[in-house]
């Protein structure tokens, strides 16, 4: 069973889009699965993330943020 993870972003954020490639093309060799949420026109999470994006999760655990961390994810999806 593939993990689940998930990849806060915003519109037009080249970091997030960064991270979404590298996230991409680690999803088949690692097993996981990507939902990607933008914060963009939504209060609570712009609360919660605000300038912190693109953020990835896995449940309440936080991977990374900003820059995607292999070693991190490796070990979080392991």
């Amino acid at each position: 069973m593939p993990a689940q993870l998930s990849l806060y972003t915003r519109h037009g954020c080249h970091l997030c889009e960064d991270m979404e490639q590298a996230v991409s093309e680690l999803s088949t060799e690692l097993n996981f699965i990507t939902e990607i949420i933008p914060i963009d026109n939504n209060a609570e999470l712009e609360q919660v993330y605000g300038h912190r994006v693109p953020v990835l999760m896995m449940g309440d655990n936080m991977i990374c943020e900003y820059f995607l961390d292999k070693a991190a994810l490796i070990q979080a999806v392991s």
